[in-house]
């Protein structure tokens, strides 16, 4: 969904890792974004827990507060799709090397993944579902309020870099990857876990940005980053997400009238200078009704840890979904 689709393998000319500690951005000139929705209570299943936990100070200064999983023993079903199973066997080799502790959450979810994928229902990740997550469509600022703040305050600098890619022109040969009719197409700086180099050199202080986040997934496949483009006209049906095990936010660059996005049966506009906090793994679509010449949707998409995720489950992640698996 900007978020639109999930981003394809792209060839990488190697990869861009941060040193150690990630730098601390500066929050002066943040915008005063418009605060997301969260009224939704639509169910995923039967009930979804309405518990949604807020980023307070000492988060900010230990980065975690999160739920502590429990351990369940029950065992593999026989059944399950060839997917879970090879996950299973990577969950396996980790608690080899390291601990079951804290896995009862990731074992249950992989248990139940087949039984998610024959449900019908709002919510339904096709390739890991986390069990016991509070989720809804839209989440509040507040679930990651210093990465919203840091992307914010960074928005002209990132629109100012993204300009002087696309007016390179929409290529291949710059790093560009085209989806489709009416203006789609994407600028990837993560695809699935790996830095693209050559797009990060051209955006430098968007890449600096993206590696001062306190919850960017940058180390599995399951995250992803880039500026995303919709054309007047465009429309992208209904679909799920991966994963409830992260949220995407969407930093709004360009936004002309009448586009939306519409998660969980909730509709929402995006808004420049300010962030989306979207799970994707709710049935989502995307669209830009404006006239022709209103010019393209633009958003900065970026892919951060739900915040019910514990450290320990993040760990986990980061091993099975190792990209150079």
């Amino acid at each position: 969904m900007g978020s639109d689709l999930p981003i394809p393998g792209h060839a990488h000319a190697g990869k861009l890792k941060s040193g150690s500690r990630r730098s601390m951005m500066s929050r002066g000139g943040i915008c005063a974004g418009t605060k997301c929705n969260a009224r939704s209570k639509l169910l995923r299943g039967d009930q979804i827990s309405p518990f949604i936990p807020m980023e307070t100070e000492e988060d900010e200064e230990q980065g975690q507060g999160y739920l502590t999983p429990v351990l369940s023993h029950a065992l593999f079903p026989a059944q399950a799709s060839a997917d879970a199973k090879k996950l299973y066997a990577a969950l396996q080799e980790y608690a080899k090397r390291y601990s079951w502790v804290g896995m009862g959450r990731i074992h249950k979810g992989l248990r139940e993944q087949v039984r998610l994928n024959d449900h019908s229902a709002i919510q339904k990740p096709h390739l890991f579902f986390l069990p016991d997550v509070p989720s809804v469509p839209f989440f509040p600022r507040d679930a990651h309020r210093h990465d919203i703040e840091v992307l914010e305050a960074n928005y002209p600098v990132i629109l100012a870099e993204f300009q002087a890619v696309y007016q390179r022109g929409i290529d291949s040969k710059l790093g560009w990857t085209c989806l489709g009719p009416k203006g789609r197409a994407m600028f990837p700086l993560y695809s699935s876990g790996v830095s693209v180099a050559g797009n990060c050199r051209s955006c430098p202080c968007t890449y600096r940005t993206l590696l001062s986040l306190r919850t960017f997934i940058n180390s599995n496949s399951l995250g992803s980053a880039g500026f995303w483009l919709l054309g007047p006209g465009a429309m992208l049906g209904s679909s799920y997400g991966p994963t409830n095990t992260r949220l995407r936010c969407h930093l709004g660059l360009q936004t002309p009238p009448l586009c939306e996005l519409v998660v969980g049966g909730e509709p929402q506009c995006w808004s420049e200078g300010h962030c989306l906090l979207v799970d994707d793994s709710f049935l989502h679509t995307v669209s830009h009704k404006g006239p022709p010449d209103a010019g393209p949707r633009v958003i900065l998409s970026v892919d951060l840890w739900h915040p019910n995720v514990a450290a320990a489950e993040r760990q986990a992640l980061d091993f099975m979904f190792n990209p150079d698996l």
